[in-house]
């Protein structure tokens, strides 16, 4: 998420420089890069089933000590684990079992700590018990740059937390930090000072006080989860929450906020109900039934983070107040509370590999938007509002990013993400198909790591009924920074038509209306087509405006300087 919030605070402030991320930028990759960015041999032949995390934060000195306990499964034999922590935390020891408490020589390298374990057989579980301390790198701007979080609320009162999504979960634990790889389950300990609340994902299973003016909150998360997703909140809480009647069932919803906010919380999260049934009736149920749903109030704008999604928009509609469509619909509801609830199945149901794919979180995301605000206000509304976010869209370079450095695409993931999905949205030209489709990829993809082929291979597949849906439009807008070019002329009562500005072979159908007649859908490529027509000089030729792509009338001498129709059977006289 933190990476449209800084294209969006550019756009704000009229800024023109690129997405300042640590992730983002032209550079020379290095082998840094590459052990952070793919699952290398140190990590491959191992698979984690559960992490179980303990932290104590020093708020004053802005330092914790943990220790991580992570649970694999060997899939393969090796003698090096690669364990990913940044630094300046320390590793001070590291231990193989509970009950063997065999310490297990490590090396740190730069970010990564090398582990030498025994040689153990395929399909053996172990657990290794990682402790550490020290400074974390403190967040700048969470969450566009990010890491641990250290503010006061209104009153004075201490409020912590984490945002590190591409950053990296190993900014404050030590994990296997990559998405290709989540934990089964997860458990998080967090021990604050008795003034204080700590919040964390799934459920809360108890809490024990200290004899030293600390109480401990356990937490634990039965569902698979991301590294980036695992996070603490520490505050001044209050708590309350509600019971949502959904499909499968009692969903409990909690809302942790400061105490300071409550009596607006109480009314803003009235939407959270109206955003599920929206939801769940689009994508299918929600994905985490067995961990709830929560909001918490966090020291930042918002992320994902499941089943304790952070919320940071100050209880008003909009983004900050803002509408990002400029079409007025924006301001109807609350975009953190949406679109970071949105990520509950796209992102962290259906996770990708590899951030070079991250589009299928956040474009996914993005078009939910689209359809909650299709499910308040009607199609129309809807229509408007997707297409007034093709304003932030920039094209700088293509959606995807390079693979296995971690390395994401560009932030147009997100508009134009949403905008590819709408235009195939009306290629299918079947809404209950449609729906149909994004339910059965959450129930395809249900709790799995994907690959952007992947989804596009089941999009494309699922779309066989309508015909229409061809490889090529993923190639264009996720590939490309080429907007689709109709070029169009009319000759002796035929009408031609090509897509030009895009990737060869380019199959992508389109409403057309013709001088104000009935939209007619006419299959157009990047080869020349002809239909009939009875336009005349200075007709019209209107693209359906749910399309992204842009139009371009041609006159009979450009017409006939492109020769449409040779070697179609129809050639144009040099006299026309």
């Amino acid at each position: 998420m933190k990476y449209h919030f800084f294209f969006l605070a550019c756009t704000i402030l009229g800024t023109s420089g690129t997405m300042a991320q640590p992730l983002h930028g032209s550079r020379e990759f290095t082998r840094a890069d590459t052990l952070r960015g793919s699952s290398g041999p140190d990590r491959a032949w191992w698979d984690v089933t559960h992490y179980d995390v303990t932290v104590k934060p020093d708020f004053v000195n802005k330092s914790i000590q943990g220790t991580t306990a992570i649970t694999f499964r060997a899939i393969g034999s090796a003698q090096r684990m690669q364990i990913d922590l940044q630094q300046p935390l320390t590793v001070d020891h590291v231990v193989r079992g509970y009950a063997d408490s065999t310490k297990l020589e490590f090396e740190r390298d730069s970010n990564i700590v090398w582990v030498t374990v025994p040689a153990g057989a395929a399909g053996v579980v172990e657990t290794i018990y990682i402790s550490y301390h020290g400074t974390p790198r403190e967040a700048k701007n969470a969450s566009w740059d990010g890491g641990w979080i250290w503010k006061t609320d209104g009153q004075g009162n201490p409020w912590m937390s984490v945002a590190c999504q591409g950053l990296g979960a190993s900014v404050w634990y030590p994990c296997k930090d990559h998405q290709s790889d989540e934990p089964d389950s997860a458990a998080l300990h967090i021990t604050v000072p008795d003034t204080l609340q700590a919040v964390g994902n799934g459920r809360l299973r108890n809490t024990v006080k200290n004899n030293d003016g600390t109480t401990t909150w356990n937490w634990a998360v039965v569902n698979p989860i991301n590294s980036y997703n695992l996070v603490p909140y520490i505050g001044k809480y209050a708590h309350f929450g509600e019971v949502y009647n959904g499909a499968e069932g009692r969903l409990d919803c909690d809302y942790w906020v400061l105490k300071e906010n409550e009596t607006k919380a109480r009314e803003q999260f009235k939407q959270v109900p109206l955003m599920l049934n929206c939801f769940e009736d689009w994508f299918g149920p929600y994905p985490f039934y067995q961990d709830s749903y929560k909001l918490v109030e966090a020291p930042h704008l918002g992320m994902e983070h499941q089943s304790a999604v952070a919320y940071g928009n100050h209880f008003q509609n909009g983004y900050l107040g803002r509408d990002l469509s400029g079409s007025g619909w924006g301001l109807k509801w609350d975009y953190i509370l949406v679109h970071e609830s949105g990520h509950e199945w796209f992102g962290n149901n259906i996770t990708t590999n590899d951030i070079a794919d991250m589009w299928v979180h956040e474009g996914f995301t993005d078009y939910s938007e689209t359809i909650y605000t299709q499910c308040q206000f009607g199609d129309a509304a809807g229509d408007d509002y997707v297409v007034g976010l093709r304003k932030n869209i920039r094209n700088d370079k293509p959606i995807i990013g390079p693979y296995s450095v971690n390395q994401e695409g560009s932030g147009d993931m997100y508009s134009k993400g949403a905008n590819m999905l709408h235009t195939i949205r009306h290629i299918i030209n079947n809404d209950s198909l449609f729906k149909a489709m994004l339910r059965e990829m959450n129930r395809r993809f249900y709790h799995k790591t994907v690959t952007s082929a992947e989804v596009e291979n089941f999009m494309v597949n699922f779309n066989v009924r309508s015909g229409f849906l061809d490889k090529s439009v993923f190639d264009q807008y996720l590939r490309t920074t080429q907007i689709p070019v109709l070029e169009w002329g009319v000759r002796k009562g035929v009408l031609w038509k090509r897509w030009t500005n895009c990737v060869p072979g380019l199959i992508l159908p389109v409403i057309l209306t013709e001088d104000g007649k009935l939209p007619e859908m006419q299959f157009v490529t990047s080869n020349w087509g002809s239909s009939p027509s009875t336009m005349k000089k200075h007709s019209r030729l209107e693209v359906d405006r749910n399309w992204y792509v842009e139009t371009k009338p041609l006159s009979k001498k450009e017409l006939r300087k492109r020769k449409p129709g040779i070697g179609l059977g129809t050639p144009l006289s040099e006299d026309a």
